[in-house]
């Protein structure tokens, strides 16, 4: 293989030579050559990448995943409300979410507020369901339902480049600006640097209309109101070392999110809560190193250390004062290996080690500690026609408390196999499918939250089967350029679902593994790029889903089979694109269907449906060595009103300017 690539190498300087006029100075293009064996994937995925991205009015990586068929956004509204995913209607903790290859992990609560993480140096997020379906990577890659994979801009320096400069600043309604910078360092051929920064203030307020409706059709109450205690001020710092080796390379990243915000809470009856407050500080440490130590085997080591705290406060005169604060702390290691028995037939071991401990200052509180072990064995088979993977993944988790001492060591096994199939020679369409079976632990919080928690709750189990279909064309004259389809139908079945169950008077709470919940959908995804006549290029992207998820608890409570919360039958969304010169347009539609915000499908808990329309319009243009782009968004167009989460209203018609340099 090597010595094809040198061949290749050679051919092209050749053919440059015979181009340029003798002695003249030649220069090479950049050629990178990656071993084989880190993209066999079966199954493709969904994703989002360079322009892509800053043509979308999105800020966070939850803005951006909006754009993807089988995801829930939950959002709380406003610049620094809380933003969490639901995958395929089975919850947020069944979604691992990896920056850079490593996971994000949340013990406490299993949450990810994706809003924390800015769009500013990402380069790409891409969504799997089942899981990444290349072989090597690492064992907990293979443990959830389904992935988000976020990767941040790399140095790259074209020849006689040395350092790159990138900022922008953004504002808009609620007070909001917005400030952002990278900087890149070519410190020698094998070895650079990048640091990005930024910073976000906002005073939350925002125009809403709040309006409920008796079921005999009389209004309730209509009030036009603004939004209070809903202001963020946050930064963000992020730097990052690359080297390259022979055959592989290595990366160091530290990561920092410190904010204060505002938790404007729910609206009902008229009354606004304001006594919430939330104080974050984030921060990680992560390395990775990998090498191929000849053409068939590689190894890959990363590590990871992070530090959480967060300070809750709700001096609501109404309730119990509240004030505490949280401290978590996440030890990780994974190692992984590939090896390529033959041409065609590859197989993996990894290993995952990972330490969780949360600390509080609550009264009676059960200080946790975790220790997670996972091991994953895979194979994968890549035939011309066909590619096929299966994998077997051990869990080995032993829990730990201060109050009661160990707990009893769970050990699961998780096996999954995809297949993927080519009909034709050129392979512009594949058939695909997969089933899989994951679970998720519960938190520290479903087991030990002080007179809350129960210590005995099983893990939520969860089993997929999927099948679909691929279209992919592409030509280099006429007006329609590319085309691509995906279509996948799917069945879930979740058993031992962990929800929240009154005991008792006093309104107390306790977790109980009382769910199960079948889930059957359709996920359909189109793309299309255009070019009616020189210059001028247009770009289309529609998605849609179907979900039936029905709760098959019990048969004797009254929700038995209804929908669960918050799950439309119908959403979708499309982005259209135009970009003719200097100037781009882009226009971006989001839909939800009805759907209901409690277990019973009944009039007074039912939501109508909603939908946003965005426009961006863009203007580019060179000064000096720079290069420069102004934006003007304009979100919820029509000026809509609407809950994500009931009795939380989202912003009406909003505005934004941006001006971006890069040198």
């Amino acid at each position: 293989m090597c010595l094809l690539c040198l061949l290749a190498i050679y051919a092209t300087a050749m053919t440059q030579r015979d181009e340029m006029p003798p002695d003249t100075v030649q220069h090479l293009d950049e050629v990178v050559v990656t071993s084989k064996l880190t993209f066999r994937e079966v199954i493709p995925s969904q994703k989002l990448s360079g322009e892509q991205l800053e043509r979308l009015n999105t800020h966070s990586v939850a803005d951006a995943l909006r754009y993807f068929s089988g995801l829930q956004l939950k959002d709380y509204g406003g610049v620094g409300g809380i933003k969490t995913v639901n995958i395929r209607s089975m919850g947020s903790n069944h979604l691992g979410i990896y920056y850079d290859g490593v996971e994000l992990g949340n013990a406490q609560n299993g949450q990810i507020d994706l809003g924390q993480y800015s769009l500013d140096n990402v380069d790409e997020v891409t969504l799997y369901n089942g899981q990444k379906s290349a072989i090597f990577q690492t064992a907990s890659d293979f443990g959830h339902a389904g992935s988000v994979y976020i990767r941040t801009r790399r140095p790259w320096f074209s020849y006689g480049e040395t350092h790159h400069l990138k900022a922008s600043v953004k504002y808009g309604s609620s007070d909001m600006i917005r400030l952002s910078g990278l900087y890149e360092q070519k410190l020698s051929e094998t070895l650079s640097t990048s640091v990005s920064a930024g910073f976000l203030n906002a005073s939350g307020k925002y125009k809403f209309r709040y309006r409920r409706v008796n079921v005999d059709g009389t209004t309730a109450w209509d009030t036009t109101a603004v939004r209070q205690n809903g202001d963020i001020h946050a930064e963000r710092l992020e730097a990052n070392l690359h080297g390259v080796l022979p055959e592989g390379y290595w990366s160091v990243k530290a990561y920092l999110y410190n904010s204060e915000r505002g938790i404007p809470g729910a609206i009902v009856n008229n009354v606004w809560r304001r006594g919430e407050r939330q104080w974050d500080f984030n921060n990680f440490y992560q390395a990775q190193w990998q090498k191929s130590f000849t053409n068939r085997f590689s190894s890959r080591v990363m590590a990871k250390y992070a530090y959480y705290r967060t300070h809750y406060v709700n001096r609501d005169s109404t309730q119990l004062p509240v004030d505490n604060t949280y401290y978590q702390q996440e030890v990780y290691l994974t190692t992984s290996h590939v090896y390529e028995l033959l041409p065609a037939w590859s197989v993996s071991l990894s290993y995952d080690l990972r330490w969780n401990k949360l600390n509080a200052d609550l009264y009676n509180f059960a200080y946790p500690t975790r220790w997670s072990n996972l091991v994953a064995a895979a194979t994968a088979v890549d035939l011309p026609r066909v590619k096929m993977q299966a994998s077997l993944l051990a869990s080995i988790i032993n829990d730990h408390t201060r109050r009661d001492g160990n707990q009893p060591t769970l050990t699961r096994w998780t096996p999954a196999f995809f297949a993927n199939v080519y009909p034709f020679r050129k392979r512009f369409l594949s058939l695909r499918a997969f089933v899989k079976k994951s679970f998720r632990m519960p938190t520290f919080n479903d087991l030990f939250y002080t007179d809350m928690g129960n210590a005995t709750l099983r893990p939520e189990t969860a089993t997929q089967y999927d099948a679909g279909a691929v279209f992919n064309k592409s030509w280099e004259h006429g007006l329609l350029r590319h085309v691509g389809i995906q279509a996948d139908a799917y069945y879930n079945s979740v058993r031992d679902k962990i929800v929240a169950y009154p005991k008792g008077q006093q309104f107390r709470w306790t977790m109980l593994n009382l769910g199960k919940v079948h889930i059957k959908g359709i996920d359909i995804e189109a793309e299309a790029d255009m070019e009616p006549f020189r210059g001028l290029t247009l770009t289309g992207r529609l998605q849609y889903t179907y979900q039936d998820a029905r709760d098959v608890t019990d048969p004797t409570t009254p929700y038995y089979r209804d929908q669960i919360p918050y799950i439309p039958w119908h959403s979708g969304s499309a982005i259209l694109g135009a970009d003719y010169g200097n100037w781009s347009l882009h226009y971006s539609f989001i839909y939800a269907g009805e759907r209901y915000n409690e277990q019973e499908n009944i009039i007074y808990n039912h939501m109508e449906p909603w939908y946003t329309n965005d426009l961006a319009l863009s203007y580019q243009w060179k000064w000096q060595k720079a290069r420069c782009k102004a934006t003007l968004e304009v979100n919820n167009l029509l000026s809509q009103d609407y809950d994500v989460i009931v009795n939380y209203p989202m912003p009406k018609r909003n505005y934004t300017i941006s001006l971006n340099i890069q040198y």
